[in-house]
């Protein structure tokens, strides 16, 4: 058997990292974050006009569980760029303020001058929890 028929939800997440070059795993949604720090990434992303992915890990505690298995990071949110973890709230967050993440996600931009922004009503790509 191979992984995929072993661990269906393991499978479904690698599958969303490779298919979306911008994914974002929070709680709840981004028009309706489930934690501050899930509405702070969100609204970073929001801010720079970056359409993103994103995954409710909320509805099943298999799909935290499964993606902290595959990244080796405990806490939610994870943000993925072109495959790759980047970090959580923090180190976006800090990234955000260096201009780090604008160089990650291909944006032209310099660092962000003023505090972090306030979430706002356009609506990000997201994807179905099909997890």
């Amino acid at each position: 058997m191979t992984e995929e028929t072993t661990n269906p939800i393991q499978a479904a997440i690698k599958g969303a990292i490779a298919e979306n070059p911008v994914l974002l795993f929070m709680k709840g949604t981004p028009q309706a974050p489930g934690c501050g720090f899930s509405a702070r990434v969100s609204a970073i992303l929001e801010s720079l006009d970056q359409p993103f992915a994103a995954v409710d890990v909320l509805p099943d505690p298999r799909i935290r569980q499964e993606l902290s298995a595959l990244s080796n990071w405990p806490t939610i949110p994870q943000l993925f760029i072109d495959g790759e973890l980047v970090g959580g709230c923090d180190i976006i967050s800090e990234m955000y303020q260096s201009g780090e993440l604008q160089q990650a996600l291909g944006l032209e931009g310099s660092p962000a001058e003023a505090a972090e922004p306030e979430p706002v009503e356009s609506a990000p790509l997201t994807i179905e929890n099909r997890l």
